[in-house]
């Protein structure tokens, strides 16, 4: 069997074209192992690219220099909480305008492979289900059931037909679509959902539209994963035997193109990993191979960019472990679109294969250290609830984001100690019910934090009657596996001493709107704001125009934790105290060259003595790093 499928790589795309097509079709040839593009051969070398993860200013630049390393396609994810954060409610405007970033592709010659989901993975927060999901009690996620099939179903109707004008054989540059992704590695195993999906993308994409299933190098993913009627192909890394991967491929499907979805070039990194790499030569001698075996392949990541605002996803295998902010992933072009060596030796292989375009490879986008900005303290949280919220929701017992419909971010939960604390008593989450990180002060006074599956007891003291807040935060959901239904807040009863707390007021805060509408730098501050606290504080700056909007990178030097805003743009998340990532990136065109660029930081411990910034010219993703 195995001698017969390496015949099969050998001749793969060796067919004739028997048809000579002039019009636009693209299709799989079963006979002779190969896809057809208007009935000829094709072999396509691609790069995943997610939109959602650059700004808008940047996606033509990304997708020259990814023509311009000899790329015949993109593969791209579409989240669909990104453009659906808000039941019902669907954006698609500014860094959401997916129509635009396909219309750049197609200038740009680029072929685009389409994985609309309803569910991507992709380290994006929930995996791309929006959190409103969760408001539907007992709901099965990536099943058949009828709730959550209805939702994805109303989401296609909005989706797809925007997406049928750019299928490749209407004039467009899709030529392939994913139906859900990487489905055997989900507890389900449902095939009932996947065939709702089909038919469903049979529907408004046209049976004629290639469709696929992507899904990791064992039997058991490819045996959930797969489904009659979509094409089966396999993701796997450098780490794996190229032909055992393809011969376990071809077990599922036994004729037509060798495919690796995602040949990995870098990989991910969690908050206190170290920062993940993955072998320049490593990644460029296995792309020779499955070339050489006429294999296709999309090489995930060429391009990571950035988790902005709290876009973030976690795992959950032993415990819960956010993704960090950037995405770089070790990819061929940089977080900030820059080329690399890998990139260059990416390139280098390719074109022993195939022509490339003639010309230099663009540039890196021109960077400056703007230097060291000084903040002042605004005031700490609790003291601004009137800024952010329009007032409590009362309840017993506490309820969780989604019942408050605060999806991400921050919520305060606020309740009075029941009696005397002369001595420390002990606040304990016996549920483990603090999702993800709880932040807690008596009076205003910061008394220490709880944190999901690592810290879920802490001492308090106070008299009766004193005001306990608790800010917790939101560290992003849980994207891939069986904790996918992944509820924020507090989850579950705190118990202080012996005594269950109730009688809770929480406060859902719109940080982000009252940041975006020029909250804090319409203050005139009259408290003494050269004083660090300890506890989640307000702080701000302003880092004057230079002449120049040039991407730069932010430190934080002996900051804890928190997240920085500037000119009202959610940069994300900053750990360096746990690391690897040391610096955040801020692009260009976030920048003004003549007006005072306003910086706000929310450090959510306790923020260092020097109240100081530093804008560099370089990023800093590891621990070792760290001066």
């Amino acid at each position: 069997m195995y001698a017969s499928v390496l015949f099969f790589v050998t001749v793969s795309c060796a067919c004739s074209t028997a048809h000579g097509l002039s019009e636009r079709s693209f299709t799989i040839d079963y006979k002779n192992n190969c896809f057809l593009k208007d009935g000829h051969p094709f072999q396509y070398i691609s790069g995943s690219i997610h939109y959602s993860r650059i700004p808008r200013f940047y996606w033509k630049d990304r997708l020259l220099k990814m023509y311009m390393a000899g790329l015949d396609a993109i593969q791209i994810y579409v989240p669909w909480n990104f453009h659906e954060t808000v039941e019902g409610i669907h954006n698609f405007t500014g860094d959401r305008d997916l129509e635009h970033f396909l219309d750049l592709a197609n200038q740009t010659d680029l072929l685009v492979i389409l994985r609309p989901g309803p569910y991507i993975c992709a380290e994006w927060e929930m995996g791309g289900l929006p959190a409103w999901l969760l408001q539907r009690n007992n709901i099965r996620l990536r099943s058949a059931d009828p709730v959550y099939l209805q939702a994805v179903t109303n989401w296609f109707a909005v989706l797809l037909p925007k997406m049928t004008p750019w299928l490749y054989a209407n004039g467009g540059n899709i030529i392939s679509v994913q139906v859900e992704n990487e489905y055997g590695s989900d507890y389900a195993c449902d095939h009932n959902y996947m065939r709702h999906l089909r038919t469903v993308l049979q529907v408004y994409l046209g049976k004629g539209t290639v469709l696929f299933t992507t899904d990791g190098n064992t039997d058991k993913e490819m045996t959930c994963g797969t489904l009659e009627g979509l094409y089966a192909t396999v993701d796997f890394g450098t780490g794996d035997n190229i032909t055992e991967a393809f011969n376990r491929q071809r077990r599922f499907e036994p004729r037509g193109p060798l495919v690796n979805s995602e040949y990995y070039t870098g990989w991910l990194d969690h908050w206190g990993d170290e920062h993940a790499m993955v072998d320049t030569q490593k990644v460029s001698r296995g792309l020779a191979e499955m070339l050489n075996m006429g294999a296709n392949i999309n090489m995930y990541m060429f391009e990571g960019g950035t988790n902005f605002g709290y876009w973030n996803g976690a795992d959950h295998d032993t415990k819960f472990r956010p993704v960090v902010t950037s995405y770089d992933y070790d990819a061929p072009l940089s977080e900030a679109g820059d080329p690399t060596e890998k990139l260059l030796a990416i390139r280098d292989v390719i074109k022993t294969f195939k022509a490339i375009p003639f010309g230099p490879m663009p540039p890196a986008t021109p960077k400056f250290a703007y230097g060291f900005v000084m903040l002042t303290k605004v005031g700490n949280i609790s003291s601004l609830l009137d800024t952010f919220s329009v007032g409590p929701v009362q309840s017993k017992y506490p309820l969780t984001f989604e019942e408050l419909k605060q999806f991400y971010g921050f919520v305060l939960y606020q309740t009075t100690l029941p009696r005397d604390l002369t001595k420390p008593t002990l606040l304990i989450s016996p549920l483990n019910g603090i999702r993800d990180r709880a932040y807690v002060s008596v009076n205003g006074v910061f008394q220490g934090l709880l944190e999901r599956d690592t810290i879920l007891v802490m001492n308090i003291t106070g008299r009766q009657g004193d005001i306990m807040d608790i800010l917790v935060e939101n560290m992003g959901r849980v994207n891939f596996g069986s904790h996918i239904n992944d509820y924020k807040g507090v989850i579950g009863n705190l118990i202080l001493g012996q005594d269950v707390l109730t009688d809770w007021k929480m406060y859902p805060l719109d940080i982000d709107g009252a940041i975006a509408a020029g909250w804090p730098h319409t203050l005139r501050l009259h408290e003494e704001t050269n004083r660090p606290s300890i506890g989640p504080t307000f702080y701000m700056g302003t880092l004057q125009p230079s002449g120049v909007a040039w991407d730069t990178f932010l430190k934080l030097n002996e900051w804890k934790k928190g997240q920085v805003w500037i000119n009202g743009v959610n940069l994300g998340r900053y750990w360096p105290a746990r690391g690897p990532q040391q610096t955040l990136y801020v692009p260009g065109p976030l920048l003004s060259t003549t007006l005072p660029n306003n910086i706000t930081v929310l450090e959510l411990e306790e923020a260092p003595v020097h109240l100081r910034l530093l804008f560099m010219d370089r990023p800093l993703l590891k621990v070792a790093d760290k001066s």
